[in-house]
C-alpha cells in the first residue's frame, strides 16, 4: 500500500499583509472560501488565523473566527487546525483563547521563543494600502516568547478539550523543548511535529538544516511522533519535495509563501496544495484524507468543534 502524506494549507497566518498579495484571505468569507477550496484540491488539515476584515491585521478574538468556522464545518470535512502563536506582539492569554472557546481538533503550538523579523520583505514590497503594514514589517525589535510557562500555560489550558497540538520548532533546541514536555508527561504521542525553515530568526532553509532537524527527532522521538515541514517564502515546495520523498509530510498556503514559482505569486491557497499534490503524487505516494490524517495523529473527530 502507498504510504499516505498529509497536507495542510496554512490559509492566511500573521506574516504576510493584504497589499502584499490580492490572493491573500482577509475577510471571513475569504478565509473560509480558501479553506474549502484548498480542502478540495488535496488538503486533509487547514490551519486557520483571523483578521480585522477592514484593515487586514491579525486578530485573536474568538468573535473574529466564529463566522469562517462555521462555513468550514459545514462544507468541508477537513480537519480545523487553530492558532494558538496568533502574531508574535500578542500576550500567551490572547493566543490561546480560540482553541480554548472552539476545542479544535488540532492547535498550533510554538515550542520556543525566538528572534522573529519581517523586516527582509522590504526588499521585495514597497507599497502599502494600509498605515499599520509598513510598522509590522519594519519593527527589528521582535522577541517572538514563547517560554516554558507559556507552553505549559497553553498545553493545561486546552488539556481537558481533546485537542492535539501541532508543535511547531523552528530551531533544534524546540525540539528538545518539546522532549522535556514529553518527559513531563504533559504531552503525548503521536507527536505531530512541524519543523519549520527559512523563517528570519529560526533555522535555515539549507537540506542540511532539513537533515540535522530530522536526525535530531529520530533521535529524541523514535517511532512517537508524526514529520512535517514548512518552508517559508521560495522554500516551501523545494522543502515540501525533500521531506516527501524522507517520509514526511507537507505543509504550504499563503501563511508561509506567497510564490507558486520563482517570480510568481500563488493565485490561491488551491494552487499551492495543488502544486505539493503534484509532488507527492510524482513520487509514487498518495494524500492523505481528512480522515486518514485523524487516524494517522489520533484526533478526536471533526464532530467535536464546538461552534
Amino acid at each position: 500500500m502507498s504510504r499516505k502524506v498529509i497536507i495542510t494549507c496554512a490559509v492566511t497566518g500573521a506574516i504576510h499583509t493584504p497589499s502584499m498579495s490580492k490572493a491573500l484571505p482577509v475577510t471571513p468569507q475569504e478565509i473560509a472560501d480558501a479553506a474549502v477550496d484548498a480542502a478540495e484540491a488535496g488538503a486533509a488539515i487547514v490551519h486557520l488565523h483571523a483578521r480585522n476584515p477592514k484593515t487586514g491585521q491579525p486578530d485573536q478574538s474568538p468573535e473574529a473566527f466564529a463566522p469562517f468556522l462555521k462555513i468550514i464545518k459545514q462544507r468541508t470535512n477537513a480537519v480545523i487546525n487553530l492558532t494558538t502563536g496568533g502574531a508574535p506582539t500578542m500576550t500567551v492569554d490572547e493566543r490561546v483563547r480560540p482553541a480554548a472557546v472552539y476545542r479544535p481538533e488540532v492547535a498550533s503550538l510554538n515550542m520556543g521563543s525566538m528572534n522573529f523579523g519581517f523586516f527582509g520583505m522590504l526588499n521585495r514590497f514597497k507599497k502599502f494600502e494600509h498605515d499599520w503594514e509598513l510598522k509590522h514589517l519594519q519593527n527589528k525589535d521582535i522577541v517572538f516568547r514563547n517560554t516554558f510557562q507559556d507552553i505549559e500555560y497553553v498545553l493545561k489550558t486546552l488539556a481537558e478539550t481533546g485537542t492535539r497540538f501541532e508543535f511547531e520548532c523552528y530551531d533544534t533546541a524546540h525540539l528538545y523543548n518539546l522532549a522535556y514536555f514529553l518527559e513531563q508527561g504533559l504531552v503525548k504521542p503521536p507527536l505531530f511535529i512541524q519543523t519549520v525553515f527559512g523563517l528570519q530568526g529560526g533555522t535555515g532553509a539549507h537540506p542540511e538544516d532539513v537533515l540535522h532537524m530530522k536526525r535530531t527527532a529520530d533521535r529524541l522521538f523514535g517511532d512517537k511522533y508524526v514529520w512535517s515541514v514548512l518552508g517559508a517564502g521560495r522554500n516551501q515546495l523545494p522543502i515540501a519535495a525533500m521531506a516527501a520523498a524522507m517520509g514526511g509530510n507537507i505543509r504550504v498556503g499563503l501563511e508561509d509563501s506567497l510564490w507558486a514559482a520563482p517570480g510568481r505569486m500563488a493565485s490561491s491557497n488551491a494552487e499551492q496544495v495543488t502544486l505539493a499534490r503534484k509532488i507527492v503524487e510524482g513520487l509514487g505516494l498518495e494524500i492523505a484524507t481528512p480522515d486518514e490524517a485523524r487516524e494517522m495523529l489520533d484526533l478526536k473527530g471533526g464532530d467535536k468543534l464546538e461552534v
